[in-house]
């Protein structure tokens, strides 16, 4: 009998990431560009210490007076309480945190290293590919 499914065997590999210097409005360039929500903001050691989303970016809409073109970091709008996941976590338990949050995707860290994300969309993949199967 076959085990649950796990994060590892569902995750994005490549994932794209963001320094806490990095000027907002590049950082939204980056996001539209890369076509992704978010993405983890990492130190010069490569350590997770926030997520940029796309709804921390709706912040800069509050931030300018008038004409005034937002400024500032991503460590400005990043947030900074992040839902990490482990690689061998079952994929179940995953889709509860996702149902339970409003967040769209959870890094995944193993040994203190970024070594992916897991999306909605990549459990939606996984219902789709399972269900056909039945």
């Amino acid at each position: 009998m076959a085990g649950l499914p796990i994060i590892r065997d569902y995750m994005d590999k490549v994932v794209p990431t963001l320094a806490p210097e990095t000027g907002i409005l590049e950082a939204v360039d980056f996001l539209l560009t890369k076509h992704v929500t978010g993405a983890p903001v990492v130190d010069d050691k490569g350590m997770v210490i926030g997520i940029l989303t796309e709804k921390d970016c709706l912040r800069l809409l509050s931030t300018g007076m008038e004409a005034d073109v937002p400024r500032g970091t991503v460590r400005d709008f990043m947030s900074t309480n992040v839902t990490f996941v482990s690689p061998d976590m079952n994929v179940y338990f995953v889709a509860g945190l996702f149902l339970k949050a409003s967040f769209r995707r959870l890094p995944v860290i193993e040994n203190g290293k970024l070594v992916g994300a897991i999306t909605r969309f990549d459990i939606l993949r996984l219902i789709q590919t399972n269900l056909k199967k039945l």
